[in-house]
């Protein structure tokens, strides 16, 4: 066992993850686990090699493990999804890969803020800072101050939430991405506007959530499903500021790319907008979407 098997892993990993992005969880987190299962876990277990070869093989076997974990996230299996991240940490650890293990602890805080426990998701969000720091990943250091910042909004706390939010920028603006993984350039300047779309929708500030959506759209057109979620924010925002034409025109077509992906968290993202704009249903610009939409709407 050596470099090609560990070489199949990592591009197995990036092919998956690149469906993943495009047509959602569903479509691939089966073949996923049957690849987990059937091909990496006996390498781990009954593989034949050296130290430095082992270290390489747990940390693309936790690399994969981490996708089987985000999959299950985002088909809000929320137990599974733990279990595998869990599992990913434990791999990651293993091979002293710093810089995965803090971004698989930037992942379970990213669930912890999704299913609504802000606190716990602020000591992951600060372990994963402590790893990025000793790995000195400049971009995961801001992934972990901006989920610490959307932690804060979760719990109301707006001083804290900018106040990381700012330490965000900082990291953000020192990081040399030629110098970093690869798997992490996913975390770009439209990546890091939406995490602060999230935090300022979470605060009800509705005019800044609706600046920093409008430039998270600015992203790869390869992230479909991330586009879905920009939508939705920038929906929400312009529903807290009062522009229910355009935010309906933004929601609608944000429902019909939940409608086409089989992600359980983009029909919650669309479930949510339905929520916002309930209070205005009476308004025709609302009575218009929803009977475009009246189909999502009743899966």
């Amino acid at each position: 066992m050596g470099s090609a098997e560990i070489a199949a892993i990592h591009e197995v990993t990036r092919s998956f993850g690149e469906l993943d992005n495009r047509f959602g969880s569903g479509r691939v987190r089966t073949s996923v686990v049957k690849y987990l299962d059937s091909a990496v876990t006996p390498l781990l277990k009954d593989g034949s090699y050296g130290e430095a070869t082992g270290r390489r093989l747990a940390s693309a076997a936790a690399e994969l493990t981490r996708l089987a974990g985000w999959m299950a996230y985002d088909m809000e299996q929320h137990g599974l999804a733990q279990r595998y991240l869990i599992q990913a940490l434990r791999l990651a650890r293993g091979a002293e890969d710093h810089t995965l293990g803090g971004e698989i602890l930037a992942g379970m805080a990213h669930q912890a803020i999704y299913v609504g426990q802000p606190a716990h998701a602020l000591d992951l969000a600060r372990a994963a800072q402590l790893a990025a720091r000793s790995a000195g990943v400049n971009t995961l250091l801001a992934s972990a101050h901006v989920l610490e910042a959307h932690a804060h909004a979760g719990r109301g706390d707006a001083r804290s939430c900018g106040a990381s939010l700012h330490a965000a920028e900082r990291a953000f603006d020192a990081r040399r991405p030629v110098d970093e993984p690869r798997w992490l350039s996913y975390f770009d300047e439209a990546y890091l506007s939406a995490k602060f779309a999230h935090c300022f929708r979470d605060l009800g500030e509705g005019e800044r959530a609706v600046r920093y959506a409008r430039r998270s759209l600015d992203m790869d057109s390869r992230y479909v499903r991330g586009r879905m979620f920009n939508l939705s924010l920038l929906a929400a925002g312009l529903v807290q500021c009062g522009e229910l034409e355009e935010a309906c025109s933004i929601a609608g077509t944000a429902m019909a790319m939940a409608e086409e992906l089989q992600s359980v968290r983009s029909r919650s993202y669309a479930a949510d907008l339905r929520r916002r704009l309930q209070p205005h249903k009476n308004e025709r610009v609302v009575r218009v979407l929803r009977e475009r939409t009246r189909e999502l709407t009743s899966a």
